[in-house]
């Protein structure tokens, strides 16, 4: 009698052992159970730890809370200014209502996936090339709220959408790449013109300042000769101004007691006559010589010719009436 009790009691801890094994569960922390009993939804949610279900009654889904991140498949797309392009991106998002998850959708994974190709090959016929290219941040936003927006009802969050890599055809990188080339070159064109009108205005002033002061021309020569013979050549280039020929020349006329310059004077023959018949009335009246006699003649005043003075009838005929 004892032995049958001892027996019946291990077959019960056996079955107790058994159902307590297929009823067991173990729920981690970063997930939560949704238990389905008769394929009913249960109210509650197991949190995290050791709980039990009923075996062959109830069934327990875990649902993962972590932030999941997933990569959106590229996808061919034509943007609004007509330029075919090759887009992928990455998503993250994260599960915040596990009965909806399980229940709402059938695989929430799956979903977001499709939803996320689908937005973003809608954002990529709505965008300019330049957009896809230099405003992410927009776009990226945009997408968002399309995932967003259904995504809401299956249980799920999205966290952030990015755009990582736009693909461009071979010919579209060389007409960018000549784009920015030509800019590039216009740009530097407008520095440098602006760099020559800057310079120019310096040189005129610098000029006029010089104009004011012989000396600094001077100066300045002196200093491009010392620049140019620093450099190992055998041939030295002296520049010589006109400007300063000609202040050489205005201080050599204005310097006082400087010797006119002579003229050669030819003999007076009416002179000579005159002093050989011993007649003081033979030499030129008031001072005045013929043309002949050799005299020096102001600066610009012809010597002979249409231009050239006539002398006095009194002066010019004596000489040759005595004679």
């Amino acid at each position: 009698m004892v032995q049958d009790l001892l027996i019946a009691l291990v077959v019960v801890a056996l079955a107790g052992a058994l159902y307590t094994a297929a009823a067991a569960r173990v729920v981690r922390q970063y997930e939560r159970g949704v238990v389905l009993r008769l394929g009913r939804l249960r109210d509650e949610v197991r949190p995290p730890g050791f709980t039990m279900v009923l075996p062959g009654v109830d069934r327990l889904r875990k649902v993962n809370m972590q932030i999941v991140t997933m990569p959106v498949p590229a996808q061919d797309g034509i943007t609004r200014d007509n330029v075919t392009v090759r887009v992928d991106a990455v998503i993250y998002f994260k599960v915040v209502d596990p009965t909806s998850a399980v229940v709402e959708v059938e695989d929430y994974r799956f979903a977001v996936s499709q939803m996320a190709q689908t937005s973003l090959r809608s954002i990529i016929g709505k965008s300019d090339l330049d957009d896809l290219l230099s405003n992410r941040e927009k776009l990226n936003q945009g997408l968002e709220l399309m995932i967003d927006s259904p995504a809401v009802g299956w249980g799920v969050q999205i966290d952030r959408v990015e755009i990582k890599d736009v693909s461009l055809p071979e010919t579209m990188k060389r007409s960018m790449a000549r784009q920015a080339e030509a800019d590039r070159e216009r740009r530097a064109r407008v520095i440098n013109a602006d760099a020559e009108l800057q310079a120019s205005k310096k040189l005129a002033e610098a000029a006029s300042e010089m104009s004011t002061q012989p000396a600094a021309l001077q100066l300045r020569l002196l200093q491009t000769v010392v620049a140019v013979a620093a450099e190992k050549n055998s041939t030295l280039v002296l520049p010589f101004p006109v400007e300063l020929l000609r202040f050489l020349e205005r201080a050599q006329q204005g310097a006082p007691g400087a010797p006119a310059p002579e003229v050669a004077q030819a003999p007076d023959a009416g002179a000579q006559a005159g002093r050989a018949s011993g007649d003081p009335g033979a030499s030129v009246a008031d001072g005045a010589r013929p043309p002949d006699s050799g005299a020096p003649v102001a600066d610009g005043a012809p010597s002979s010719g249409p231009g050239a003075p006539t002398p006095r009838p009194d002066a010019a005929s004596k000489p040759y009436a005595h004679h």
